[in-house]
């Protein structure tokens, strides 16, 4: 039997690890828990309405949308995980406008996308109550992702089919034949390997000789504990403000910030909360959510230059794979990801094609 390694215990990692194939591989994660972005996320499902241009990324984000129907069986994610609970647009009346007829056009390739309703500001209030009464569109195929449920989740069940967890900064080597993978305290060799550590891909395969095109980014979230019954509660994409997002048992998130200069602090920061809150007050009634209990979380996103995910094995190293750069949509895009990654490891015929979905790697992964 094969022995593969992924180093990287996020959600490519760890959606990778319970679908490769247990009879053809022992399989090893090791995680390094610092920086990392999914365990501090919570995010929105809902991809269709973005305006970016990158054609290829948006055929990612729909299919990574649609991919979900799959993951939810597979896994077997509560409501407390992943809730398809609609989406909210707060906008200026003409805004909504556009979106609704761009939100028309999206549909007739992704039907996921659910029905279109423009709200009056009564209805809007009605639905969401901890809004002010203001127009908005509202699709019914958006979700809310608890990345660090998530996380938890999908850890027992790699565990249950007997994936070997270590929780340690991992280095590579490249031997005559397969990987070295070596810890401060634990060294083995694999045959087959993936790098799925976020932004730390960069310093990881600096020794192999390779120069990757990825940054990192600081995001914090504002996490509320409250008293509302926000279990049926859509999410809310809020004009010029944070993402709003209600979870099971009164837990409202607020976020995130995108701090590229902060890189790899992890400090929770009051500029944070103040930009978080005081951009988002507007849209909300009398009762403010600062008046409740309240934590951060706080990861690192990895960034490209054109803001675009990378993934797949290297042209000239087939047995070693990589995925990095998936920034503020990685809870969209990496659970399809991380199916194609183990969909290439586990077949024997191991073809690779993602022309549709992504740039060739050599835009992102340089030989020094």
């Amino acid at each position: 039997m094969k022995k593969i390694a992924v180093i990287g215990g996020g959600i490519i990692g760890l959606t990778l690890v319970n679908y490769l194939d247990p009879k053809q591989f022992e399989i090893y994660l090791f995680d390094d828990p610092r920086q990392q972005a999914t365990r501090a996320s919570a995010g929105i499902i809902s991809p269709w309405l973005s305006k970016r241009r990158n054609k290829k990324w948006y055929q990612l984000a729909k299919d990574g949308a649609a991919f979900f129907e799959k993951v939810v069986q597979d896994f077997e994610l509560g409501p407390e995980i992943y809730e398809k609970c609609g989406t909210l647009f707060v906008r200026e009346p003409q805004s909504l406008t556009e979106l609704a007829e761009l939100a028309k056009e999206r549909r007739r390739e992704a039907p996921e996308l659910g029905e279109i309703n423009r709200l009056t500001p009564e209805e809007t209030n009605r639905l969401l109550p901890l809004l002010k009464p203001m127009e908005s569109l509202y699709i019914t195929g958006g979700a809310r992702l608890d990345g660090k449920a998530y996380l938890t989740h999908l850890k027992k069940r790699a565990l249950s089919r007997g994936v070997k967890w270590i929780e340690a900064y991992a280095s590579v080597e490249k031997l005559a034949v397969g990987w070295k993978v070596q810890t401060d305290e634990y060294a083995m060799s694999v045959d087959e390997l993936v790098l799925c550590p976020g932004p730390a891909l960069k310093h990881i395969l600096a020794p192999l000789g390779y120069d990757a095109e990825v940054t990192p980014q600081k995001g914090q979230l504002i996490a509320f504990q409250t008293p509302y019954a926000s279990q049926n509660w859509p999410v809310a994409f809020l004009e010029g403000a944070a993402d709003l997002i209600p979870f099971q048992n009164g837990q409202i998130l607020l976020g995130a910030t995108h701090e590229n200069e902060a890189k790899w602090d992890l400090t929770p920061t009051q500029s944070a909360f103040d930009e978080l809150t005081q951009t988002t007050e507007k849209y909300f009634e009398t009762e403010q959510l600062t008046t409740y209990p309240y934590e951060y979380r706080v990861g690192t996103r990895a960034y490209t230059p054109d803001f675009a995910p990378f993934f797949g094995p290297l042209p000239l190293e087939p047995t070693l794979a990589v995925a990095s750069g998936l920034g503020s949509s990685g809870l969209t895009t990496g659970p399809l990801v991380a199916y194609l990654l183990a969909s290439y490891f586990n077949s024997p015929l191991r073809k690779w094609e993602t022309s549709k979905y992504q740039k060739e790697l050599s835009h992102y992964i340089r030989v020094k």
